[in-house]
């Protein structure tokens, strides 16, 4: 695995990372990750699909991981237009490997927040991806989403912005164990798997909380990602490929991933396709069967060549 450290346009500095097959590449997959986490948490799943003649690149978004840590910002996007950023970073560092490791042809891979990012990266950029893959995504979460902005702005008005907001933290995540019977943890909602669990419990990069402006931008970012005309500007030949487990509560336990897939129908995209894992809840990279996960997603890629 090589790390690199890549200057956005506006001079922020991202971490990111890429790893090559031996042989000539089949194809390039860059994966995003999801919010409270980092890409490091990826490499058993990008060292199986380099295995299979992939390169596989990835970074850490602004605020997490070595790019929060380098540019000493944690759980902050940014002062303002923070998930616009993230997706103009994602875009950049792309473009970085595309041009550094030619390939014939490019996937782009996002998981929960990832996939939000991935999402809104299709409604601007689609025609330069062949293949988009939604991991633990949600549907429109409607008017909570916006009483969730209209929280972030009092709370910002009153506390600071870029301060961390143990409320809205607490207002997103704090339902998801809910439906877990006897949980062992506030986290067992992220996989069945107690190890990966435990894992992130005790990862330092795991688990921050956001500031008040992260919300904001994140409820702002769910609101273009569900945006009708947004979703029509996706290619209508683009094929997505949207998988989680039916008991992650992200995705209203799967409720939420067919609203999204019923949304890119409707929009007339023709190669949609959902896949619920039996059991499986948030992370299902994660989870106990996470090899034939992999292999789910291995094969669904080599199904569109």
């Amino acid at each position: 695995m090589r790390e690199a450290t890549i200057e956005m346009t506006d001079g922020f500095l991202v971490h990111a990372i890429v790893l090559v097959p031996d042989c000539n590449p089949i194809g390039h997959i860059h994966l995003l990750h999801g919010m409270a986490e980092h890409i490091g948490r990826y490499e058993e799943f990008a060292k199986y699909l380099v295995a299979k003649g992939y390169i596989v690149s990835g970074h850490d978004h602004r605020g997490h991981g070595k790019t929060g840590k380098m540019n000493g910002i944690k759980g902050h996007f940014a002062d303002e237009d923070g998930f616009a950023h993230v997706v103009q970073d994602a875009r950049e560092v792309i473009a970085t490997f595309r041009m550094q490791y030619p390939s014939p042809r490019f996937i782009l891979f996002g998981h929960s927040m990832g996939s939000f990012v991935a999402r809104r990266y299709v409604q601007l950029y689609g025609n330069e991806v062949d293949l988009a893959i939604f991991s633990g995504t949600s549907g429109n979460p409607g008017a909570s989403g916006l009483a969730g902005q209209v929280a972030a702005y009092v709370h910002g008005k009153r506390n600071g912005f870029d301060q961390p907001d143990n409320f809205l933290n607490k207002l997103v995540f704090g339902r998801f164990n809910k439906s877990i019977h006897k949980p062992k943890t506030p986290l067992d909602w992220l996989s069945t798997d107690t190890e990966a669990v435990e894992k992130y419990i005790v990862d330092p990069a795991c688990g921050i909380t956001p500031t008040t402006q992260f919300f904001s931008d994140l409820f702002k970012g769910l609101g273009k990602i569900h945006d009708t005309i947004e979703i029509n500007k996706i290619p209508k030949e683009l094929p997505v490929f949207l998988f989680s487990g039916n008991d992650d509560p992200v995705g209203d336990n799967g409720k939420g991933v067919w609203k999204v897939a019923k949304q890119y129908n409707n929009a007339g995209m023709k190669d949609v396709t959902v896949m619920l894992f039996e059991g499986g809840r948030h992370e299902m990279l994660h989870e106990k069967n996470r090899r034939h996960v992999f292999k789910a997603v291995y094969d669904w890629i080599g199904k569109n060549d």
